[in-house]
């Protein structure tokens, strides 16, 4: 079997036959912008970049389950569609590890990629700027505008590896306090995947807590509780990270380019990367074929390594490696039933109409992970269920099927919990 190599070097070469499903590497175009040159210490957004559609609020200090106070706290947030009047059709969407506010829209100055889920959200779409007032915060610990390690600490410095350790409530508690001065006290539904899911799940309970409403829930490929699979599968990722000498024990933010812990950021997200996807996908894309004028039997990659170095490569430049350890932690400590009574105790007080979708492939969050988030809500009807060969990605990617599910349950009309 023979390949043709692309013109970029490092991207891979797909299997013949085989449609590609990641357009940054599959198009000529994309292949033509493909980054080129060192890459830099951090991909943070940074004080004195270009805003893009950002827009920030000053939320206060915190003080943090795990201990401590975080101080002077600030939201980077998009909002898509008008509020109305009383305030009746706010929708709250919940990014993911790597993912940030802006969901939908293209990329540009101060915006390394264009929107996360862009069928999802806009006129027409399943989540209707005609309709819906969308409002989508990057997640505190992130390094898209909102506090993180990569913000300015109260000595001016940035936090790096001083960062606290934070949890999902934590971050729900700031997503709270961002709510209240964005003046909304009830949202129509409160939307995510993966560790956004987990946030979903706190919001519906912390947010009744707090006086704001929670009419339904979407939890998309996530769980109630981490399991040991999944701390087993981001360890290595942090360690990835922190072997790197050039992670500095947090402190690289005044590295030049090609200075800074890419290498161990890279490699920790080509661990994650393939645990979003399936073995049946890399297999059939890939199989053992060479990477385009390489020769593996002398120092030379399979097109996979190649896929691989890809991700590796692209996070790094829009990535910060001391934020994908803090939200990595908080993925590994969330647990919905923690000082709850467990997790079926706390799964049973939520109101909240809710819908669950699991992807039936995904072998990072598997599907029973969602039965037991529908068996212990009172307001799910049961999982829904995605078919893909794309594992976990099977949300950001399927997006008949994802639309479908959501556009169906926000036209649903509200129904009373059963007592």
């Amino acid at each position: 079997m023979t390949s043709t190599p692309l013109s970029t070097p490092g991207t891979p070469t797909p299997t013949p036959g085989t449609p590609g499903r990641d357009a940054t590497w599959r198009s000529p175009r994309a292949r033509r912008r493909a980054p080129a040159g060192p890459v830099p210490a951090s991909g943070a957004w940074r004080e004195g970049d270009p805003v893009a559609r950002r827009q920030f609020l000053d939320v206060g200090t915190f003080d943090l389950e795990g201990g401590g106070r975080l101080p002077d706290v600030r939201v980077a947030y998009e909002t898509y569609g008008e509020l109305a009047p009383d305030g009746s059709n706010a929708v709250l969407v919940l990014h993911a590890l790597t993912g940030d506010a802006h969901v939908a829209g293209p990329e540009g100055p101060g915006q390394a990629t264009a929107g996360w889920w862009e069928s999802m959200i806009g006129p027409g779409a399943p989540l209707d700027t005609e309709r819906y007032h969308v409002v989508v915060p990057n997640v505190l610990g992130g390094c898209q505008g909102t506090t993180g390690p990569s913000s300015a600490a109260p000595d001016g410095r940035p936090w790096g590896g001083r960062f606290p350790r934070i949890t999902t409530r934590d971050q729900v508690a700031v997503e709270i306090e961002l709510t209240r001065l964005l003046g909304i006290s009830s949202w129509t539904a409160v939307v995510g995947a993966s560790m956004g899911g987990m946030r979903v799940l706190e919001w519906a309970l912390l947010g009744p807590e707090a006086g704001i409403e929670v009419r339904s829930i979407a939890a998309i490929a996530t769980c109630a509780q981490s399991s040991g699979d999944q701390i087993a599968w981001a360890h290595p990722q942090l360690c990835a990270i922190r072997a790197d000498p050039r992670w500095n024990d947090g402190d690289y933010y005044d590295a030049p380019d090609g200075e800074g812990p890419h290498a161990g950021l890279a490699i920790a997200r080509q661990i994650a990367h393939t645990t979003y996807r399936t073995a049946v996908e890399l297999d059939e894309r890939f199989g053992r074929l060479p990477q385009g004028g390489e020769d593996p039997l002398t120092d030379g990659r399979f097109a996979v390594q190649s896929y691989l170095d890809h991700h590796g490569d692209k996070l790094a430049r829009r990535f910060d490696a001391n934020s994908y350890l803090r939200l990595t932690e908080t993925m590994m400590t969330h647990d919905i039933g923690r000082d709850r009574g467990g997790v079926e105790a706390a799964l049973a007080q939520i109101d909240a109409r809710a819908l669950v979708v699991a992807v039936d492939s995904d072998r990072l969050f598997p599907p029973a992970q969602s039965e037991r988030l529908a068996a212990g809500l009172p307001g799910a009807d049961g999982v829904h269920v995605l078919r893909s060969p794309f594992g976990h990605d099977g949300f950001l990617i399927e997006h008949e099927q994802m639309g479908a599910l959501v556009r169906d349950f926000l036209a649903e009309p509200s129904r009373d919990r059963t007592l």
